[in-house]
């Protein structure tokens, strides 16, 4: 022990750091520490009183910014399915617009599909149905006339309001008839032709006695108006096909609510 002692002295007296010109580099800076420990409390005082002097808008503005910019890197697979359908409808649809106008290649027939289309709309079948309302004399016809022309005026009502809810345009810039702002048939989706051939082909088809063939006229009769609508540029695809699914669910919706035949005469009486 008294021999290590002598040799730790002599140790420490030729270490260069212990000599007084070097005793500072072995002690902390004292003043650099305590001045980062003040700016790190003034940078949290300051960050802690702009968060309190900001309004809480702006607060929820800085917590979605960043999902919202996640969300547009990372899109759902569920808005990538349906984006790319989209595109597709799109796409089938003005290529299967071969009558949209005079110059497209089936330019030549686009007076032919107009008058396919007019078989097909609500004024003239509502106006046809109070014709034949008036000269019916049986109970069973005035019946099924009044619950035609109920659904007739359900059909343009709902089909209205749904495309005023969806405004989608059609795929060419097309401009509705006189017929279709009569009966504000002025978007595309859904397609009322499409909901109206689909809903009088299942009223005929369910309440009149019809042979084979003339039932699958008729069948032919609505997939031609509705798809005659794509042709000429007015819808999509997807258009069409709601209409059809539009005109089914109105046919049932008529079923439930159908009029009896007292109710009929009690209307036709005060008409």
């Amino acid at each position: 022990m008294p021999a290590s002692q002598p040799r730790s002295r002599a140790r420490d007296r030729n270490n260069v750091l212990n000599r007084a010109e070097f005793l500072s580099l072995n002690q902390p800076l004292k003043g650099t520490q305590e001045s980062r420990s003040q700016g790190r409390k003034q940078s949290g005082q300051a960050g802690a009183a702009s968060a309190q002097n900001s309004s809480p808008k702006e607060r929820r503005q800085s917590q979605q910014l960043p999902e919202e910019d996640c969300m547009q890197l990372n899109p759902s697979f569920k808005g990538i399915a349906f984006n790319s359908l989209l595109a597709i409808d799109i796409c089938m649809s003005k290529r299967l617009g071969v009558c949209a106008n005079r110059a497209s290649s089936w330019g030549g027939a686009r007076s032919m599909i107009n008058l396919l289309g007019i078989t097909g709309h609500g004024i003239p079948w509502i106006a046809g149905t109070l014709i034949c309302l008036v000269k019916s004399s049986t109970l069973a016809g005035q019946e099924v006339l009044m619950n035609l022309l109920l659904a007739l005026l359900l059909d343009i009502v709902i089909v209205a309001g749904l495309q005023k809810l969806a405004k989608r345009k059609g795929p060419y810039d097309v401009s509705p008839g006189v017929l279709d702002y009569l009966t504000m048939d002025t978007y595309a989706f859904p397609a009322g032709h499409a909901s109206r051939a689909a809903m009088l082909s299942k009223f005929f088809l369910n309440h009149l006695v019809l042979a084979i063939p003339l039932r699958i006229l008729l069948v032919i009769w609505a997939l031609c108006v509705g798809f005659s609508r794509v042709m000429i540029g007015r819808h999509h695809i997807t258009d069409v096909l709601s209409g059809f699914v539009f005109g089914y669910l109105q046919f049932r919706l008529v079923e439930l609510i159908w009029m009896s035949s007292n109710t009929c005469q009690m209307l036709i009486s005060i008409w």
